[in-house]
């Protein structure tokens, strides 16, 4: 058997009210995203996740689950960004340029700071724009001997709670969001901060620079004005990309979109751990790219991008697939003759699998004396059990076969 990259407990597939759709702070009701597959991780390495997400999976806290694409209201596609090919565009170091400033000058202020502005802006515009050296420009550096208007820190640590982390998260939540209900601390935590993934050392070529990731993992990314948290970015750090899970922040600091830029940091984190001789790190995963949903399309400012083909699972170049988009509300860039103008509404798939492949599914079950022991899937009891034969088949046909032969399956959660 193949190294085993994960252990995980099925779950029976469901369908939820959308969040893309509805109102603000609200979920649509009329709506539907479908899941195409579930389950929790027990134990995954981030290879393991590396790999999932490299099928259309998606993690939330310690839940996994991959979207039904056909039958879904708001059909969400994977997307990524090529950090090492990626130039900023105008705006976006326009939008750099004048955080930086802010934070070197403080452009704000009358007097000789008018001068000081207008020297930096001519000094702007007579400098290359190197984004690597843009995104540290403004950074607090103890010791450097230079005089800053503001004091802007971002740090990296392994996500974990705190109050002040908590509270940003509830202002965000009812200030940006408009949650009426107040998220308790619980919610925080199971969203946010606990995660499946194993800690492992990634094997840089060089010594790496000291902010930069020394384990693989996940992460929560700090930043601070003047000592104060004014947003958090969840990632993962994996074996070939950044992963972007979330970000929030203080809606007192919006005049300077945070969320643009901690996305060029993070693309910039990339790129950064690449130069340090991190093997196979290439790129920022964005999540999902939502075309129906006009507020979500902000992803494809960033290039070059790509979109993973929910059949194929091959990666097409964001541009490309926009026209599909534009006219399939279900698209597949691998084939367009397959996709569909409107929700499918046929019958729930209702996955075979082939022997061979049947054949390399392992069950981790409790054997004589509270040890467990691996048993090929189709050879226990539990294969005979409708619903649990549907959560391992669904599972596993999400996984595709090859995957499938690297992961156990241990039937705690299935429902």
């Amino acid at each position: 058997m193949a190294d085993i990259l994960a252990v995980i407990s099925p779950l029976t597939p469901r369908a939820s009210t959308c969040g893309y759709c509805g109102p603000p702070g609200k979920r649509s009701m009329a709506q539907t995203n479908v899941h195409a597959a579930e389950f929790i991780p027990m134990d995954c390495t981030c290879m393991a996740y590396q790999k999932l997400i490299d099928r259309g999976w998606r993690r939330s806290g310690t839940y996994c689950y991959k979207p039904d694409l056909k039958r879904s209201c708001c059909p969400q596609y994977t997307i990524k960004l090529d950090s090492l090919e990626f130039k900023a565009s105008k705006s976006q170091r326009k939008l750099l340029n004048r955080f930086n400033r802010w934070t070197l000058h403080d452009d704000s202020t009358s007097g000789g700071g008018k001068d000081i502005h207008r020297q930096a802006i001519k000094a702007t515009k007579d400098v290359e724009f190197i984004l690597t050296d843009a995104i540290h420009a403004s950074e607090y550096r103890p010791n450097s001997g230079s005089e800053l208007a503001h004091r802007f820190e971002v740090t990296l640590e392994p996500s974990s709670f705190t109050p002040e982390k908590f509270a940003l998260y509830q202002t965000y939540q009812r200030e940006v969001h408009k949650e009426e209900e107040e998220k308790g601390s619980a919610s925080f935590k199971r969203f946010l901060v606990d995660n499946p993934l194993q800690r492992n050392t990634i094997p840089y070529t060089r010594e790496p620079a000291a902010h930069l990731p020394r384990e693989y993992g996940a992460y929560h990314q700090l930043y601070r004005i003047d000592g104060e948290l004014v947003a958090v970015g969840v990632i993962d750090i994996l074996p070939n990309c950044v992963s972007s899970v979330y970000f929030m922040y203080d809606p007192k600091w919006e005049r300077f979109s945070l969320g643009k830029l901690s996305a060029l940091r993070e693309i910039t984190l990339a790129k950064e751990m690449y130069d340090a001789g991190a093997p196979g790190m290439q790129y920022l995963y964005m999540g999902f790219y939502i075309h129906s949903c006009p507020k979500m399309r902000y992803k494809a400012e960033y290039v070059p991008s790509h979109l993973l083909d929910p059949e194929e699972y091959s990666w097409h170049p964001l541009d490309q697939c926009i026209p599909i988009l534009d006219k399939f509300r279900y698209a597949t860039f691998a084939h367009p003759e397959h996709s569909l103008e409107r929700v499918y509404d046929g019958p729930a798939l209702q996955p075979s699998l082939p022997e061979s492949w049947l054949n390399d599914l392992q069950l981790l079950v409790r054997g004589d004396r509270g040890r467990h022991a691996l048993i090929h899937v189709v050879d226990t009891d539990d294969w005979k059990e409708p619903e649990k034969k549907h959560a391992i088949t669904t599972v596993a046909y999400g996984l595709g076969p090859d995957l499938s032969k690297q992961i156990v399956f241990y039937l705690a959660h299935v429902l």
